[in-house]
């Protein structure tokens, strides 16, 4: 009985060898690599807006945005060190009075407008904010929006500080 079924498996054997892609040993340069399919781009990363940053690309705060502003208009020009309203913007990062936040991941932005996850350190503490700045009255207010549970409950309107503020 061993031997008819021994048997009987003979010609399945045979019939997957035959399937088996034949091999050929004297091809031992060929390329093996596989060209990877296209990716579409993602529909849902900000556009890019032309406002470059400090190194040419588009992940940055835009130059709109950039400069020195104030709460009130003595935070532009005291000379004490006590302008705690006074905030700066560069390329990546906000100065506050007693803080910096560095831009994170970007979830909206235009020449004017950014949306993004900062993260904060200050006072020896670490965080992050959902933060948006906004150029508004022909770039001379900047309004700065938080979201999320431990978010201000208004948004903070600042004024750009002239050149000559110091």
């Amino acid at each position: 009985m061993r031997l008819t079924i021994a048997l009987a498996a003979l010609p399945a054997l045979a019939l997957a060898a035959c399937d088996a892609a034949p091999t050929d040993d004297t091809a031992t340069d060929a390329d093996t690599t596989e060209t990877p399919a296209p990716v579409e781009p993602d529909s849902t990363a900000p556009a890019d807006d032309g406002a470059a940053g400090p190194d040419g690309d588009t992940a940055s705060i835009p130059a709109a945005l950039q400069g020195r502003w104030g709460l009130v208009a003595a935070d532009c020009t005291s000379t004490r060190g006590d302008a705690k309203g006074l905030i700066e913007i560069t390329g990546d990062t906000i100065t506050f009075y007693e803080s910096r936040a560095t831009l994170g991941d970007i979830a909206e932005r235009s020449d004017d407008s950014i949306r993004a996850i900062f993260s904060f350190t200050g006072e020896g503490m670490t965080w992050t904010r959902d933060m948006a700045l906004a150029a508004q009255d022909g770039g001379e207010e900047l309004v700065r929006t938080e979201y999320g549970e431990d978010a201000m409950a208004d948004p903070l309107r600042y004024g750009r500080c002239s050149q000559g503020d110091a």
